[in-house]
């Protein structure tokens, strides 16, 4: 058996260039949907399958999982009070973008454009007429 007497540093929290690189495709998504307004998980859900045109749907282990990570790193925080009078289900909670994730959320998309440029540049991807997704279903966090 061999041992190694190399003293190692402690783990580091990742910087936030660090975080922003290990976005999950499920984090981003619910930075999208967040992006348009505030929402609560169910809703969150429907937005994402929507502007996916159902090619994602998130299901309640990956969106509530991703939701408490998002609330920890500060990328999403919880509101205090119901939206809209939707005082009939005092268990649903509602979310809004922290400016943290709004930043984190224009560097991915940043980060994405570009590639999707690179593709287009190389012959992946051929330039769109129009867009293939049907726009957010609401505006101005309303749900």
């Amino acid at each position: 058996m061999v041992t190694s007497t190399v003293k190692r540093a402690a783990p580091q929290q990742p910087s936030e260039d660090e975080a922003a690189a290990v976005l999950t495709p499920a984090v981003f998504h619910i930075l999208l949907a967040l992006s348009d307004g505030n929402s609560h998980g169910y809703g969150i859900m429907q937005d994402v399958e929507a502007f996916t045109g159902g090619d994602i749907r998130l299901g309640p282990g990956t969106l509530y999982r991703s939701i408490q990570r998002m609330l920890v790193d500060g990328l999403i925080e919880e509101l205090e009070i119901a939206l809209h009078d939707e005082s009939d289900d005092d268990r649903r909670r509602h979310y809004r973008l922290t400016k943290k994730g709004l930043e984190i959320a224009q560097r991915e998309a940043r980060r994405l454009a570009d590639l999707v440029d690179v593709a287009r540049q190389r012959n992946l991807l051929v330039k769109r007429v129009g867009s293939a997704r049907p726009p957010s279903p609401r505006k101005g966090g309303r749900r």
